[in-house]
């Protein structure tokens, strides 16, 4: 997956056709996206990169009129919290 700021939202569809519908209304950038491990080029699907400030609303409407999703960054930045502390003795499975 590209790297996104955080000052820009990305929308994901199957068909270039509604990619470039949503880009021409929002005014976005139409790029190719690649799922890792997939080799054939026609499954990947197309994004649109929008800037932070793009109309919520609209874009919901954009992206359930066309079948498309939205991807988040923050899914890809560090967890707030941190992990369960390890155990620091081997667990006894027969006493």
């Amino acid at each position: 997956m590209t790297a996104e700021s955080a000052d820009e939202v990305v929308a994901s569809f199957w068909e270039r056709d509604d990619a470039d519908a949503v880009a021409a209304e929002l005014g976005g950038e139409v790029r190719r996206e690649r799922f890792h491990g997939e080799d054939d080029d026609e499954d990947h699907p197309w994004t649109v990169v929008l800037p932070a400030g793009t109309d919520a609303a609209a874009l919901d409407e954009l992206v359930a009129e066309y079948d498309g999703w939205l991807t988040s960054t923050e899914d890809e930045a560090a967890p707030d919290q941190a992990p369960p502390p390890l155990p620091t003795e081997p667990r006894r499975l027969k006493r």
